[in-house]
């Protein structure tokens, strides 16, 4: 359920970039319902946006079958819900990607185990 405030909060928020080690970048991959939320991984900004698909989303979702199969030439990418193309050998920063982001990806013809969702 969706709470919205009806009036400014009034006291420090205690979620902002300065009180973690990184920034917090939240991963998900879209029709992969093996994996049924984002992953929230702390990402310093500058990493580049290639490092995040070459190195680190192998760690994290490379067991998956359908992991091998991707083409990364043709995977849309989400930023926030909207379509985002980012630029491989520039920064996650210099993506314009912050703290508490969500980046989705969507694998075109992979959509999990024999095309179950999974």
């Amino acid at each position: 359920m969706t709470v919205i405030a009806t009036q400014p909060y009034r006291f420090p928020l205690q979620d902002t970039a300065e009180k973690f080690p990184a920034p917090l970048l939240y991963v998900g991959w879209e029709d992969h319902l093996m994996f049924p939320a984002p992953f929230c991984l702390p990402l310093p900004p500058q990493t580049p946006f290639g490092a995040l698909a070459g190195e680190i989303l192998p760690g994290i979702y490379g067991y998956h079958p359908d992991f091998a199969k991707i083409d990364w030439s043709a995977v849309q990418w989400f930023k926030s819900g909207k379509p985002f193309q980012p630029e491989f050998a520039k920064t996650l920063a210099e993506n314009g990607i912050g703290h508490k982001d969500l980046i989705r990806f969507r694998t075109p013809g992979l959509t999990g185990i024999k095309g179950s969702f999974s």
